[in-house]
């Protein structure tokens, strides 16, 4: 069962992950690396070297589930630097899943001088 979104955290873990890993190789390191709670009901993402290839886990009630979606074409934007764990909004999450890069939706604008 998927989760609520509108309910859970979301929480993604930058950088390169091993997608051998299942569910009892990707839990430990929600609480190692990600520093995080299992148990809490957020929703956990993890992506491999490829970027095509996204994991997600999370506590249902009764036990972890893992969700998985593979893309035939193109890759995820994912974070590749080994950064701190960020949380995502619902629309982020909708976001990576659909392939678009949130985090360059909008240029920067570089002022040079005034006047």
């Amino acid at each position: 069962m998927w989760p609520k979104l509108e309910e859970v955290s979301i929480f993604i873990r930058p950088g390169v992950t091993d997608m051998r890993k299942q569910i009892n190789g990707l839990v430990p390191m929600v609480e190692t690396v990600m520093e995080k709670e299992p148990f809490s009901g957020a929703l956990f993402l993890f992506c491999g070297k490829s970027r095509t290839l996204l994991k997600a886990v999370y506590w249902d009630r009764n036990g972890f589930c893992l969700w998985q979606k593979r893309l035939e074409e193109g890759r995820f934007p994912w974070p590749e630097g080994e950064e701190a764990v960020k949380e995502l909004t619902q629309e982020e999450l909708s976001m990576i899943l659909s392939g678009i890069d949130f985090r360059n939706r909008f240029r920067r604008i570089e002022y040079r001088h005034v006047g």
